[in-house]
């Protein structure tokens, strides 16, 4: 498995092999060891997945706050999302800064973004579907976001605001301004 740093080093990409012949293919999308071997030591509890019937889906700028706080490991199984983690830990020198990166099943890789960043998507292409690791339960009451297109963090969303597909939770999230005081991490 490959494993590159980003902009933020604590966010990688993984890249596990996959081997094929005329029958399909075969790949390790997962190894704790070799994981842990390689500086990533996280206990994974529950895997979600999900399914955006067309593109242009957002879905995010999510998050738990503690003691619910998740890491993510992140695959797409059918079709394509541009992913943005954005770095919400008040003593990073990256604080309210992002990573954005085109996770596909065409290419096969994965994102780890760690505890303390908000994590969220849009989808490249219809019937896309994502699955993803977390390190803690869903916890309601922890529950929290940013608004999606908050305009002072600028991310390049691929999607025009007038075309954008958003549920009415994320429509109606607070900016990153409104909350950086009270931020858990």
């Amino acid at each position: 498995m490959d494993i590159a740093d980003t902009e933020i080093p604590d966010v990688k990409i993984l890249t596990p092999k996959k081997f094929g012949d005329r029958r399909g293919f075969f790949s390790e999308t997962y190894n704790k060891a070799l994981l842990r071997d390689r500086g990533i030591d996280l206990d994974f509890i529950q895997d979600n997945h999900s399914l955006s019937r067309e593109a242009g889906v957002v879905r995010g700028l999510h998050f738990q706050s503690p003691p619910y706080a998740q890491a993510k490991l992140l695959r797409v199984l059918r079709g394509a999302v541009f992913d943005v983690a954005l770095d919400l830990r008040r003593d990073s020198p990256d604080f309210g800064r992002h990573v954005t990166r085109v996770i596909s099943a065409e290419k096969w890789n994965q994102i780890l973004i760690p505890a303390g960043f908000a994590h969220g998507f849009c989808t490249l292409e219809p019937d896309t579907e994502v699955a993803y690791k977390v390190t803690e339960i869903y916890a309601p009451d922890h529950d929290r976001g940013i608004l999606w297109n908050d305009s002072e963090i600028g991310i390049a969303w691929p999607v025009a605001e007038t075309d954008v597909i958003v549920s009415e939770k994320d429509r109606n999230l607070p900016p990153l301004r409104d909350i950086a005081a009270d931020l858990p991490f």
